[in-house]
């Protein structure tokens, strides 16, 4: 009687660091593989000595801008926010003095992060509905009114650009793109698990955005060398600037980029929208902990603070809690520029809105002629070659 043959068994293993060939997962394991990160593991090759099968891989693994606890991914969290620590924990150490300021500007005790009543966005609520009711009797039925920052800030400046650029269609270009590519790179390095390299990132944020098939996908697949070419380099830029100067995001702060918010009143026909850059945190019951944060090239204007108390007044409608701090990030200066959320910044927030919409609805759907308001913009206004204000506020410069 002969033996039964002694049945196979496979067993599944995971290395403890990613390695493997130049494209895994397909047909041609040993091709090029089309991805910068990919590309990257492309030193690896696969050494059989016997039945034994050796990886060897020749990449360096450095600590990253999000520090990964060992462990279970849902195991607990060191440093949470509910543990009494917050942004701004001194145990983050090799930190330049630009990292260190901003989290010296960021922190903040648990004990010392105030509460706001649970009624609060009630209040807020029914005071704006209350004010704008009556303006949007003009909304012609099943419209709606939608108001994001960018159109609130536009409204409250110069009536006559907005008209003209509200007629405009959108037109995505290389300042417009920047941004987005920018913030892809930001999320994708707060989730990274290898060395963070910058040109690497915003390959890839480009390469992910190429393969979408929304409005931004079919521009970046259409666009020139060229616009391509000073779209990488001004992300690059941006990016590295954000690695350089912003201290690591641990995962205990609970960041999140690209976060979308939205509030819906009057039975719908008033939106408010928005989309921030960074929060940083969670409310803990009716103790404000979140950070909204805002990153910008350039200088400060007043508009940047604007745009973040809309955001406030948002996340306060729509969880009941205001953000513990809004704060913008000026990534050329290395400077935040941080604002505390308080009741009374709420109510001014509500009575610019309220205004902001009388102005959009008198403008759009009034018949009321827009007016004008001269500023150094007016250098890049379209209307400036038949704008009298215009010409004259550039000539009183000039002199």
């Amino acid at each position: 009687m002969v033996a039964a043959r002694p049945r196979r068994r496979m067993v599944r293993w995971t290395p403890v660091r990613p390695v493997g060939l130049r494209n895994v997962g397909t047909s041609r394991p040993r091709s090029l593989a089309a991805r910068p990160s990919e590309r990257a593991a492309s030193a690896n090759r696969i050494v059989r000595v016997g039945g034994y099968v050796f990886i060897a891989a020749k990449v360096r693994f450095l600590p990253s801008p999000t520090i990964l606890i060992r462990g279970c991914d849902n195991g607990p969290v060191a440093n949470s926010p509910n543990d009494g620590t917050d942004v701004g924990d001194s145990r983050i150490t090799d930190l330049n003095p630009a990292q260190q300021a901003v989290l010296d500007e960021l922190g903040a005790p648990a004990a010392e992060r105030p509460e706001f009543p649970d009624d609060l966005r009630h209040h807020l609520r029914t005071a704006i509905e209350t004010a704008v009711e009556p303006l949007l009797d003009d909304l012609p039925a099943g419209d709606d009114l939608f108001v994001n920052k960018h159109r609130l800030g536009r409204v409250h400046g110069c009536e006559a650009r907005f008209v003209a650029e509200e007629a405009e269609d959108f037109a995505w270009s290389v300042p417009i793109a920047r941004g987005t590519i920018t913030h892809k790179a930001v999320e994708l390095a707060i989730n990274w698990r290898r060395e963070i390299e910058p040109p690497v990132l915003v390959d890839e944020a480009l390469a992910r955005y190429e393969q979408d098939s929304g409005d931004f996908g079919r521009w970046l697949q259409g666009c020139s060398e060229v616009e391509r070419a000073e779209l990488r380099s001004d992300s690059l830029d941006a990016f590295t600037k954000f690695i350089e100067c912003f201290p690591p995001l641990k995962p205990g702060w609970r960041p999140v980029t690209e976060s979308r918010l939205r509030a819906e009143l009057c039975n719908g026909r008033l939106i408010l929208a928005g989309k921030s850059d960074l929060t940083l945190g969670a409310a803990d019951g009716l103790r404000a902990g979140k950070v909204i944060i805002d990153f910008k090239t350039g200088g400060f204007a007043p508009v940047h603070l604007d745009d973040l108390r809309f955001y406030a007044l948002i996340e306060t409608l729509r969880m009941g809690v205001p953000p513990r701090l809004v704060a913008s990030y000026y990534l050329d200066q290395a400077r935040l520029v941080p604002e505390t959320v308080t009741e009374d910044l709420l109510r001014a927030t509500v009575a610019r809105l309220v205004d902001g919409v009388r102005i959009l609805m008198e403008l759009t759907h009034g018949g009321r002629p827009p007016g004008t308001m001269p500023s150094p913009a007016c250098r890049w206004c379209a209307l400036i070659d038949d704008c009298g204000d215009g010409r004259t506020h550039l000539a009183g410069d000039h002199d």
